[in-house]
């Protein structure tokens, strides 16, 4: 069984201060304890994977791309509603993203946002996708647009603000993909490309971005996160 609290909980060796003064940090050290000398040992721990993160991730995953198996055959009968404006479609383009951002913030690892886009892909590419594998190229894409974010904030920062860039560029990402790499759209004239792209941003970042937060809020506020590092995201500042 993994430990609830592997690698979150500072280790202080040595001496309480002022019981020891043979233990004391020096002048010299530059200001360096045991405290921060611990911080930096814990360090790597915050970006190793447990089992327990893998199996989570695993679980997210394999759920995410059942929700996509089904989202695409209600997709296929929601078209005629986006007839009058077909770059309109876009808007719910984020039921595709979502795995990535939710991934990310409760996982809270390196990787974890592609990894469960990805896992997601492939079961919906196994259960039957109109896309074909196709969809494996977009997972990868699609999660490293959430991914990319996570890295840029050093996986230390899952605020609302960050949980919202990684949904809108996730979302920019995947619309370029469908709409350039792949050429879903043949017919659209390059305006109605760039629309789709920014529309599918939208779509990442209320669907992806804000509902995935909320949901990791949520999740932990129950305990169902114990285990995870971010068993305590409800009680974090929004911003």
């Amino acid at each position: 069984m993994v430990s609830m609290k592997t690698g979150n909980t500072p280790h202080h060796p040595g001496a309480t201060p002022g019981h020891d003064a043979g233990h004391a940090p020096s002048a010299d050290t530059g200001g360096t304890t045991g405290t921060g000398r611990a911080a930096r040992n814990a360090a790597p721990n915050r970006r190793s994977w447990r089992v327990v993160d893998i199996v989570v991730a695993a679980v997210i995953a394999v759920a995410s791309g059942v929700i996509f198996w089904a989202w695409n055959l209600a997709y296929a009968g929601l078209s005629p509603a986006f007839a009058a404006f077909p770059p309109s479609s876009a808007l719910v383009a984020g039921m595709w993203l979502f795995p990535a951002v939710l991934g990310g913030l409760i996982i809270r690892r390196p990787g974890a946002a592609l990894f469960t886009e990805l896992v997601a892909a492939t079961v919906s590419a196994l259960l039957g996708s109109q896309f074909g594998l196709t969809v494996l190229a977009s997972g990868v894409v699609q999660g490293l647009g959430a991914e990319l974010i996570l890295l840029a904030f050093l996986y230390r920062r899952f605020t609302l603000p960050v949980a919202l860039l990684a949904g809108l560029v996730t979302g920019i990402f995947g619309g370029i993909n469908d709409a350039f790499i792949f050429n879903w759209f043949p017919e659209y004239t390059l305006d109605w490309k760039l629309i789709y792209v920014g529309l599918v941003g939208v779509s990442g970042l209320v669907i992806a971005g804000l509902l995935s937060w909320l949901a990791t809020r949520g999740l932990a506020a129950t305990g169902a996160l114990s285990a995870l590092a971010s068993r305590r995201a409800h009680q974090e500042p929004v911003a």
